[in-house]
């Protein structure tokens, strides 16, 4: 496995790029609400649904603008090996190939949480269409749990839609905290309940935002400033072009 490598002057560098040029670039907004520290001083692991290419990006985004705990993103190692310079952000390889493969970063895993880290998995272990139902969630995250039964588990949906607006909206929950004796507990019925939980949740995240109502009065935070897009330069465009033909006119 390729083990994080963290560089606090990469990731100085890297949030800035990731905020005003990644995601202010392809996002109309994205916003957060939950709490995502609620016990400081613990270790937690935070479980997310995985549904595109960009849920790593935003969860870096998510902890680098509203956590001050020292956060490790588990990443499918092809991925790591393509993109070594995420090792620096704090991201580590997990080999799906054989349960044998997996096994090394799973103990990396517990050795992070007994130090009293900040862990984020993707138990889907695949991105899966953001409407799939039920949702399917490998046991690696079971496993985790019953090797460090003291950890709490955050679960984390992200949903992204599109409105009248040409980027797309993303937008981040974290649900109330779980905390049980994971070692007493099986890691099927682990599983089953990680993952009733986070389908749960997803479809209540959807069902707030398909409301209509604005972000603000749903409770979401926006952790990235606005940027421009086509749509809103065609109305700049449009603005002008009615004031020259104004001005001309006389």
């Amino acid at each position: 496995m390729i083990e994080a490598n963290k560089s606090s002057s990469f990731d100085r560098i890297f949030r800035k790029y990731n905020e005003l040029h990644l995601l202010r670039k392809h996002f109309h907004y994205v916003g957060f609400k939950g709490e995502l520290d609620p016990y400081p001083q613990e270790s937690v692991l935070y479980v997310m649904n995985h549904s595109s290419w960009w849920d790593g990006l935003l969860v870096y985004q998510l902890f680098r603008s509203l956590s001050k705990g020292d956060h490790y993103v588990m990443m499918d190692e092809q991925q790591l090996q393509h993109f070594r310079f995420f090792r620096k952000l704090g991201a580590y390889s997990i080999d799906k190939r054989t349960p044998q493969s997996m096994i090394p970063s799973l103990r990396y895993t517990g050795k992070l949480l007994e130090a009293g880290k900040r862990v984020w998995m993707f138990p889907q272990g695949d991105i899966h269409h953001l409407e799939q139902r039920p949702l399917l969630l490998k046991d690696g995250a079971a496993h985790v749990l019953r090797q460090q039964p003291n950890t709490t588990v955050i679960p984390v949906t992200v949903y992204y839609s599109l409105f009248h607006h040409q980027k797309a909206d993303a937008t981040m929950q974290a649900g109330k905290p779980i905390q049980l004796a994971w070692d007493q507990i099986g890691k099927r019925e682990i599983t089953e309940r990680l993952r009733a939980c986070l389908e749960s949740q997803l479809d209540e995240h959807r069902a707030g935002i398909i409301s209509g109502c604005e972000m603000d009065t749903l409770g979401y935070e926006r952790i990235v400033k606005p940027g421009g897009s086509t749509s809103a330069a065609f109305t700049a465009f449009k603005r002008r072009m009615t004031a020259w033909k104004s001005f001309f006119g006389r």
